[in-house]
């Protein structure tokens, strides 16, 4: 083991996976420490989503390795174990029970037993009653919390729904593209949201919008042709002229 994938929580080292006879991911690298949030940039057709599929066990690659922990490969787990190990993925589209409250959705997600019994007999605890207090708080919705689902926003359904993921108390978050379709101060928002987030967990975030990245003030990613191209701050890669080739001078 390396000391970079010792020291980290998402260690990808050498990933590749092709579709076909096309490289999606072509010698990926990347090495995320506990804590951490991290913006991944790119074109499209640059591999983020494949990249994600990867770590999260919908796509297993033909080389590399992509360990949680450092140990722990996750090129081994499918989609069920690798969300039983921690990691959590919120995809672009937000989904949550629509009929229930925005408390109940909480309530429902819970870190708690999944049996039939469980689910229909068991009684909330004070503990449990805390948790949700706190995540209602920190997803910006306590004053919502009686009021159905489907009656948010757009960009407060995507809330509710990191909140959702958050109370399975994931290590590691994986959010795709998470300002699409907010208002500017919904982006705004999101951006303080998963600013708050990090620490408590390793956080991901794939966008397109760079005024929302330079919002989130953190490293950013730039993949290309399934590899990394840059990285460093936001002015830092867009400065790049490799970068400015091939992404944001298009």
């Amino acid at each position: 083991m390396t000391v970079k994938a010792a020291n980290s929580i998402l260690y990808l080292d050498g990933v590749t996976v092709s579709f076909d006879g096309f490289k999606a991911i072509n010698g990926l690298s990347l090495v995320l420490q506990k804590g951490e949030m991290r913006a991944i940039i790119g074109p499209n057709g640059a591999g983020k989503t494949t990249m994600m599929d990867i770590i999260t066990g919908k796509t297993r690659p033909d080389s590399g390795d992509v360990l949680l922990d450092g140990e722990i490969d996750l090129t081994k787990e499918d989609e069920a174990g690798v969300a039983r190990l921690g990691v959590g993925r919120k995809f672009q589209k937000p989904t949550v029970f629509e009929t229930h409250s925005v408390e109940d959705n909480i309530l429902l997600s819970l870190d708690r037993p999944r049996g039939v019994f469980d689910m229909l007999f068991a009684r909330r605890t004070a503990d449990e009653t805390a948790r949700i207090d706190e995540l209602l708080t920190l997803i910006r919705l306590a004053d919502r919390r009686s009021d159905l689902a489907a009656n948010l926003s757009h960009g407060q359904k995507q809330w509710l729904e990191i909140g959702m993921l958050l109370a399975q108390n994931p290590r590691v978050l994986l959010v795709d593209e998470p300002a699409a379709g907010m208002t500017d101060a919904e982006t705004m928002e999101t951006a303080k949201l998963l600013r708050d987030i990090a620490g408590r967990a390793t956080v991901v975030v794939v966008e397109h919008d760079m005024e929302f990245v330079r919002a989130l003030g953190v490293k950013v990613t730039v993949l290309h042709e399934g590899s990394v191209l840059a990285e460093g701050s936001l002015d830092q890669v867009s400065n790049d002229p490799r970068v400015i080739e091939t992404y944001l001078g298009r």
